[in-house]
């Protein structure tokens, strides 16, 4: 599947894509199959077929498509084809397929299925990506994925130049407002987690004043997210941390403001809208 994909993109295993994939074609398939291509199409019928960009974008999600139809019939010959991570312009040609028609047909929503929505993510992601460019601000997501896609969402944010957050809750420990609500203090909530914390993985919290900012600091986490402060807070964050902890903005930041929260020297600006809010792109699958 890494021929389908760029690098720095880090596809994921296709041992975490093919079930996906494979799940996919079940529901569409239901209980008897494809009937219009099985009904109209003779079997031994060949044909090639072009996927296109029907508008601009940033690629992500072929590594799912190649999958789709390969899954339908392993002899699908997929060439010329563009990379996840790759910009398209409308009307270009993504990739080239022979093979059965009925084979093509019947992958073929899947596949586009796949490839429109993940790259729509990378489109989206690469938008703010741009937006920040020369500052030492990184993009990254969210947990605030489509359930069970996670794995190819947070691909798709890597192929527009993004980069990840959390994978889950296991992976790192945010406490957020609720959890200091819970725990009574900050001080104490991070006292608790600390105590059965392994020392390989990170510690950050949520804060949304500069007060909060002020007791977080002391208190030697690795990161400190700031949840829904104004750009002047934000610079005010900055000045107050002098560099001793990571800070990471987050909360309705959008393409028109991304760039002057970048420039208040934030390290990181997270976006949920990326995945969950993120347009698909228009692909389809044209007959030659």
């Amino acid at each position: 599947m890494t021929e389908f994909a760029r690098p720095f993109t880090r596809p994921p295993h296709s041992l975490l894509v093919e079930p996906l994939v494979r799940s996919a074609l079940e529901e569409d398939l239901g209980r008897t199959g494809d009937l219009t291509t099985e009904l109209l199409v003779p079997a031994n019928q060949s044909a090639e077929a072009r996927i296109v960009a029907r508008t601009t974008g940033t690629l992500a999600g072929l590594i799912c498509a190649a999958c789709a139809f390969r899954l339908i019939d392993d002899g699908i010959e997929i060439a010329g084809a563009s990379l996840d991570g790759e910009a398209v312009e409308a009307g270009a040609s993504i990739a080239t397929l022979r093979g059965p028609a009925c084979a093509l047909l019947t992958a073929e929503r899947v596949a586009l299925n796949f490839l429109g929505h993940l790259s729509g993510i990378a489109t989206a992601t690469r938008a703010l990506v741009d937006g920040v460019a020369g500052t030492k601000t990184r993009i990254v997501c969210t947990r605030k994925t489509t359930p069970g896609l996670r794995t190819l969402e947070k691909y798709a944010v890597r192929c527009g130049g993004g980069f990840n957050h959390r994978f889950g809750l296991d992976d790192a420990v945010l406490i957020k407002d609720n959890h200091i609500s819970a725990a009574g203090a900050l001080n104490i909530a991070v006292e608790r987690v600390r105590a059965g914390l392994g020392h390989m993985t990170k510690l950050e919290v949520e804060v949304d004043t500069l007060a909060q900012l002020e007791e977080a600091l002391p208190l030697g986490v690795d990161a400190i997210l700031l949840d829904n402060m104004t750009v002047e807070n934000l610079r005010r964050a900055v000045i107050l941390t002098r560099g001793r902890v990571v800070l990471e903005a987050s909360g309705g930041i959008t393409l028109d403001t991304v760039r002057e929260v970048a420039l208040t020297g934030v390290d990181y600006i997270s976006s949920g809208a990326i995945t969950h809010s993120a347009p698909a792109l228009n692909v389809a699958l044209d007959f030659c």
